[in-house]
């Protein structure tokens, strides 16, 4: 199966015990559908981690943001994501806000969150990297491989399909 070849209903129907994400998230971004191995980044209205990460080389890898749900300031924007379009990351999960959707629909890159602030967060660089991350009833555990398109986000500790 290619990267961007599947379908999470088709997935969760040859695996129905796979975890879905119950949390409802907004699509950015022209990637659709994306797919990789999960890093995550737990923080709180800061995105020196997420901002760091994405500077870095990648192998088709996601990004799971946990933010709490806060919608106060954005933890991804358009620089931010750019940036990890351009070093091979396939796209990014943010339980929390993006800011700059306008341009980020026109990044070939994925990315879901709650939702959006025009409100830049801090750049500290505070939180943790790489644990697994909760919301939605699933846990994003590094590693696992997380699935998303239009249907919803699967995750599953080895390969589907």
């Amino acid at each position: 199966m290619s990267r961007y070849d599947f379908s999470t209903a088709d997935l969760i129907d040859t695996a129905p015990d796979t975890p879905s994400c119950e949390t409802q998230l907004r699509h950015f971004g022209r990637r659709h559908r994306f797919c990789g191995r999960i890093r995550t980044v737990k923080c709180s209205r800061d995105n020196g981690l997420v901002k760091q990460l994405m500077n870095t080389h990648s192998d088709g890898e996601v990004l799971v943001v946990d933010g709490g749900g806060d919608l106060y300031s954005a933890l991804m924007g358009d620089m931010v994501a750019g940036a990890g379009a351009a070093n091979g990351w396939a796209g990014a999960v943010v339980f929390g806000a993006v800011r700059d959707s306008e341009i980020l629909n026109t990044l070939d890159f994925g990315v879901k969150a709650l939702g959006t602030n025009p409100r830049k967060s801090g750049k500290e660089g505070t939180g943790e990297v790489d644990v697994p991350v909760s919301f939605g009833g699933i846990t994003f555990t590094p590693g696992h491989y997380l699935y998303s398109d239009s249907d919803g986000i699967l995750v599953s500790e080895r390969p589907l399909g």
